[in-house]
């Protein structure tokens, strides 16, 4: 005779605690039978046909689970995202195998990077690191620990510079020095830049702007600066020795000022544009834009097998995500940090990039398959 399957309540005394104090993060099993879970007879037995029961246990717990029933874990399958939510319990669906959420809803951004050759860059930026962060979006479908992880990640890049392209916020006030503080403790040796995106229009882009400002972050509003410290001085020359960061205001709100932000620039040193929108491309490849970094398209944050992105870029779907050309001009379109509409990202990972600047020869013309990507 079969024995059906029990589910077992794991006691409170078991449940791991979360970096925040006095709070206990919660995950949920399936497990095969009430053997599965310990065996001194402490634990409440729960038979429920066809549900996953919530349990309170540890990752030690699991070690223990799973070696009774056979199975060997990993210390990496037994981590836990952490979180810090104050006066709310963290519902984390794991089970024992696999304990880590499945790939399509990984809770970490996916880091990629990317070299960029420029023919106009000078010798003292060859290798410079760039880290692009985008679209953070702090909001309900975007917590506070979220941007802090991202934060900490772009953080161990050690970049030169760190570029964000817009929409830090969604609908409320109430995000906005919060997240500004956050992004406060980014740290680059050349400097953090920023442009404002079409959300950050939509809820107060002074107010943003003075945020961003008072943590030490540079925004640009149809304006450009100059990187005069290279990686190695000794390239360096009076008249070639400048990296451009030009910084466009939202394309949607036609805020944006392309003529006025490269007023007076040198053309015969490299620029690189932040533009919230890829719409902007048109613009860049008009006045000689060397390099273009956006968002906006969340690459379309949730891809399905048939309709495949959501979202349909009027530039074309080449457009929407990762490293492009028009051209002379090359752009990349960041998939960003967090989540509008709807609170899911499905098959479309956050993402961090980062940038490695290389000094290409004159005679050479840069193709897709100059531009190398690894994730």
């Amino acid at each position: 005779m079969k024995r059906k399957d029990k589910r077992v309540l794991v006691p409170r005394s078991q449940a791991r605690k979360v970096r925040s104090g006095g709070l206990a993060a919660f995950w949920l099993e399936r497990l095969s039978s009430a053997e599965d879970l310990l065996g001194d007879g402490t634990s409440r037995r729960v038979s429920r046909k066809g549900l996953t029961t919530l349990s309170l246990s540890s990752p030690a717990a699991a070690r223990t689970r799973s070696s009774a029933v056979g199975v060997q874990l990993r210390d990496s399958e037994i981590r836990f995202p952490r979180f810090r939510r104050r006066g709310l319990t963290t519902l984390s669906l794991n089970g024992v195998e696999p304990v880590l959420p499945p790939p399509l809803f990984s809770p970490d951004p996916q880091i990629t990077t990317t070299d960029i050759w420029l023919r106009r860059l000078d010798p003292s930026h060859d290798d410079l690191r760039i880290v692009q962060l985008s679209d953070i979006h702090h909001s309900l479908y975007t917590p506070l620990e979220a941007v802090e992880r991202a934060v900490y990640l772009a953080n161990q890049l050690h970049p030169d510079v760190v570029a964000l392209t817009g929409d830090y916020v969604t609908l409320s006030t109430d995000y906005i020095w919060p997240v500004a503080r956050a992004l406060g403790k980014l740290e680059a040796r050349l400097g953090v830049f920023a442009v404002l995106g079409n959300h950050d229009f939509q809820v107060d882009a002074d107010q943003m702007t003075r945020a961003l400002q008072a943590h030490g972050i540079d925004v640009l509003r149809n304006s450009h600066r100059a990187l005069a410290g290279g990686l190695d001085p000794r390239w360096s020359s009076t008249a070639h020795g400048m990296l451009w960061i030009v910084g466009v205001d939202d394309l949607w709100w036609r805020a944006d000022d392309l003529s006025a932000a490269m007023r007076s620039l040198p053309p015969e040193e490299a620029k690189i544009l932040l533009c919230h929108n890829p719409l902007g491309i048109h613009q860049a490849a008009s006045f000689g834009i060397d390099f273009v970094l956006s968002g906006h398209t969340h690459g379309g944050q949730v891809r399905l097998p048939v309709m495949k992105s959501l979202y349909r870029s009027k530039l074309g779907a080449r457009f929407v995500e990762g490293w492009n050309r028009l051209e002379e001009t090359q752009i990349y379109v960041n998939r960003g940090i967090g989540k509008v509409l709807v609170p899911v990202r499905f098959d479309c990972p956050p993402e961090i990039a980062c940038f490695r600047l290389r000094k290409a020869r004159a005679t050479d013309r840069v193709t897709d398959s100059e531009a190398h990507n690894s994730d």
